[in-house]
């Protein structure tokens, strides 16, 4: 009997075992080695790079702005598909939703400011962020064209703010379509063509709600998403955040001469060298970016 419950729980635990390799392929990290081979392997944490060095987790250096900008993007996803349960593209409809969930649905007033909140608070912190990443010289080579993908989210944050900003079809949001649209008919040559796409028409109505409705919904938040993601991406590609002044402890770089058929390796041989920035961080300063 207690060799049949001994054999049930080790079949119990291999379950558990295979379950856990299947989906993180790893255990849980030990050693620097097994850090950063879960990293490179892992859907969710691949996209980061596999060592930082520690000049680029200083709280005073980041001041966290890029994960606030990220968490705020992802909780006004949340909210907003929440809000589209109770909300109507309609210009007879709109305005009376707003009003529903201000003085009858239950915690709609607080769901909304949640989301309007927040909104105000994404573009607040993203503009710092750019602010942060031109004053610490963050966007120098080699990360230039990171620095234009983040001034695309910047605004791409704007247009966001801006389109829900019209939602609620009230005197503001229609005075607003109005000045908006007639600023983008003074684009040279394609003007009147833009303001007509925009509107639906030659007059603000149920066309334009339904426009914007859409690019706040489904357009700007997909571009967004793709954006944020190549935004990681290239931190990664790039050797993470800026490193330290040639001045500073740490702040010099080892050149490396690459292979040229790319069979250089990086992490200890965990994976392919597929950055030449990588290449020249100092090992013996450079620390695993998961779990810190």
């Amino acid at each position: 009997m207690m060799s049949l419950k001994k054999q049930t729980g080790n079949n119990s635990g291999s379950f558990v075992v295979r379950v856990w390799r299947s989906i993180f392929r790893h255990r849980l990290p030990q050693t620097e080695l097994d850090r950063m081979t879960t990293i490179v392997s892992n859907f969710f944490l691949h996209i980061v790079p596999a060592k930082v060095h520690p000049h680029a987790l200083r709280a005073t250096f980041t001041l966290g702005l890029g994960v606030l900008s990220a968490f705020l993007f992802a909780f006004l996803t949340i909210t907003g598909i929440i809000l589209m349960f109770h909300y109507v593209p309609s210009v007879e409809r709109a305005y009376f939703d707003i009003l529903d969930m201000k003085f009858v649905i239950s915690y709609g007033q607080l769901l909304r400011n949640l989301h309007r909140w927040a909104a105000h608070a994404m573009v607040a912190i993203v503009f710092l962020h750019m602010a942060r990443v031109f004053f610490t010289g963050s966007y120098k080579p080699p990360r230039e064209f990171n620095w234009v993908l983040g001034m695309s989210l910047l605004l791409m944050t704007l247009l966001l703010s801006f389109t829900g900003y019209l939602l609620p079809w009230d005197q503001l949001a229609y005075w607003a379509i109005v000045v908006g649209s007639n600023i983008a008919k003074y684009t040279p040559v394609f003007g009147e063509k833009i303001r007509f796409l925009l509107l639906g028409g030659n007059v603000v109505g149920q066309g334009a709600l339904l426009r914007f409705y859409v690019l706040h919904v489904a357009f700007l938040p997909a571009v967004a998403l793709v954006l944020i993601a190549v935004h990681l991406w290239r931190i990664r590609k790039d050797g993470g955040l800026s490193r330290p002044d040639a001045g500073e402890p740490g702040g010099e770089l080892i050149p490396v001469d690459l292979p040229p058929d790319g069979e250089g390796q990086v992490l200890y041989g965990a994976v392919p060298s597929s950055s030449t920035m990588v290449n020249v961080q100092d090992p013996d300063v450079s620390l695993p970016s998961w779990p810190i």
